[in-house]
């Protein structure tokens, strides 16, 4: 699976969200910047992600994934 099909999957799950997808080897490393992460704890902003991915991850398609999650408003404070 390419870092633009985990893209694409993510963005027709999470239509208000912008994706950034890199691939290391069988991991994948997602910024995911979206209004639906405001006044979410972190453990269920990963949820939202891992919902989106739920069918790739169990199999096996996707192997690992880190991710960080932003509000747009945080993405834009940020250094």
């Amino acid at each position: 699976m390419s870092p633009e099909d985990v893209k694409t999957l993510l963005e027709k799950a999470l239509p208000d969200c912008e994706c950034q997808v890199a691939t290391d080897g069988g991991h994948f490393n997602i910024v995911a910047i979206g209004e639906i992460f405001s006044n979410k704890r972190p453990v269920q902003r990963q949820q939202v992600i891992y919902g989106a991915l739920k069918e790739q991850i169990s199999s096996g398609e996707i192997h690992a994934v880190n991710m960080k999650t932003f509000t747009p408003d945080e993405w834009n404070s940020r250094n």
